[in-house]
């Protein structure tokens, strides 16, 4: 397949008066999404206090967003294609601002689900629009690299603001007001997109095949679930039966995607070998990273013993990193070669997660601060390039069901790696060794752990607290160690994917 990627020098026309101010309107929803998914982390010890969810509603407070955003991405990113990018951002910020208000407010645990869960369905309409209205932006390749940038620069610096602006909340305000800081930028994003963004979407789309909405739908969440529960609860027959029922229905999505004289998501995208590598260097790369994403907070709270606001700004360097590399990471990209800044970057993030195997309870906040440095900057080139060669790879009447399969590899990646990664960790925590009649809750994390030790005589809990903390980051060691391997293993592999892969040519493949 080959790109329909217009000439490296475009023509004035074909530069959109108005595309850089369109931009910013598109990053605001990046920024959004980002900082919504990192804040809840932060919240949820207070949302747990105060409406008193079981361990099982707490699990699906967590989840159920991320379960609703995979298993919608795909249907999402192609009903933008056939409505209309514009509309489908617009509709789906507005509905993301006023639930928004709903999770602020929610008064039960399952109330809080459903809001959760409803906020996932407007998500879902967020990430694949704003990269699909940027492939119909910016015609020529180098300033789409740079919009591409600026757009992974955005949602990295959300993930750092995140932490950030809710630990400042959390100590000031109640966990509701984390949410309502959605409310002021979804009222500038749809007021300044209504009249900037223009609209765009594929002239000829065919019918929204609503059986294959319902196989990607099952067959996504079903997955996720299985590879969540696994990890949690170990295997069980509702997790075997849970993940061949996702099994069954993706492959039905698949058949049925290669019989439609219009599919929902094209399957022949996949045969171009560039867009196939970075799909696939996408979902390794989140998968590898997860280890240390997922618990990086924890070590940073109840191990070193820092507060959400410290532990945020704690984490700023990964994003400082990623920011400034997403930046040049077009540029770079064109001077050396695609395969040579993707792999480099994985390679880079790999030594840096090896290093950080090396980290104990009292390690220094210099080796720290510098190895998430050096995971920023090396994500920031891969993830930038890797979303340039997606857009660059596809039609542009393609570009929402394309950037979905981006946006649904981060997702896959996460819960993979979360599963996988997280086991070790919770495997190597649950053996630690606790004095005589420490409650049962404090080999389930090291939150419990932290909370039974306020019911226990002070030399028991202290204790059971340096036992408890030790197990910990011994599983995060192993765990951020396998993620090194995956990440080297993945830049080995976009070496020989991305070979002869360029941003201003025909790719090859």
């Amino acid at each position: 397949m080959t790109s329909t990627l217009r000439p490296a020098v475009a023509t004035e026309t074909e530069k959109r008066p108005g595309r850089w101010l369109a931009l910013s309107v598109l990053v605001l929803a990046v920024l959004l999404v980002a900082v919504d998914a990192t804040v809840l982390g932060l919240a949820t010890p207070y949302i747990s206090e105060d409406l008193k969810p079981s361990g099982t509603q707490l699990l699906w407070i967590g989840d159920v967003y991320s379960f609703v955003i995979a298993g919608l991405l795909v249907s999402m990113g192609s009903l933008g294609d056939r409505i209309g990018r514009k509309r489908i951002l617009l509709v789906g910020a507005t509905t993301f601002g006023a639930i928004s208000v709903l999770n602020a407010y929610a008064t039960t645990p399952e109330l809080m689900i459903l809001a959760r869960a409803l906020l996932g369905v407007a998500g879902a309409t967020l990430m694949p629009a704003t990269l699909a209205l940027i492939r119909n932006l910016f015609h020529d390749p180098r300033e789409r690299s740079l919009a591409v940038g600026i757009w992974g620069a955005t949602a990295s610096a959300g993930t750092a603001v995140g932490p950030v602006a809710g630990g400042f909340l959390l100590e000031h305000f109640w966990w509701g007001s984390v949410f309502l800081i959605n409310l002021p930028v979804m009222a500038v994003l749809v007021l300044v997109g209504i009249k900037t963004l223009p609209e765009s979407k594929n002239p000829n789309p065919g019918p929204w095949d609503l059986l294959s909405v319902t196989l990607s739908l099952v067959g996504m969440i079903a997955t996720v679930y299985a590879v969540k529960e696994a990890a949690t609860h170990g295997f069980t027959a509702t997790t075997a039966a849970a993940g061949l029922l996702g099994v069954a229905a993706l492959y039905g999505f698949v058949r049925r995607q290669l019989t439609m004289p219009v599919p929902l998501l094209d399957m022949r995208l996949f045969r171009n070998r560039g867009f196939s590598g970075a799909v696939l260097a996408d979902l390794l790369t989140i998968l590898g990273l997860s280890g240390l994403v997922f618990f990086l907070s924890q070590y940073l709270q109840l191990v070193q013993g820092r507060s959400p606001f410290e532990a945020g700004l704690a984490e700023i360097p990964a994003a400082m990193g990623a920011v400034a590399a997403g930046l040049v990471a077009g540029r770079a990209a064109r001077r050396f070669s695609v395969r040579a800044i993707v792999a480099g970057g994985l390679a880079a993030v790999g030594l840096a997660l090896a290093v950080l195997t090396t980290v104990d309870r009292s390690t220094g906040y210099p080796l720290l601060g510098a190895a998430l440095l050096v995971v920023g900057v090396g994500a920031g080139f891969s993830f930038t390039v890797t979303a340039d060669v997606i857009l660059s790879s596809v039609p542009k009447e393609q570009a929402g069901a394309a950037s979905a399969v981006s946006e649904t590899a981060y997702e896959l990646g996460a819960a993979l790696g979360i599963a996988v990664l997280g086991s070790i960790v919770t495997g190597v925590y649950r053996d630690f060794t606790a004095p005589t009649g420490t409650p049962s809750g404090a080999h389930e994390s090291l939150g419990g752990a932290v909370e039974a030790a306020a019911g226990m005589p002070r030399e028991a809990a202290q204790q059971m607290l340096a036992s408890a903390r030790e197990a910990f980051v011994d599983g995060l060691s192993i765990a951020v160690g396998a993620g090194a391997i995956v990440l080297l293993a993945t830049a080995v592999a976009a070496w020989f994917m991305l070979r002869d892969q360029r941003l201003d040519s025909t790719p090859q493949g």
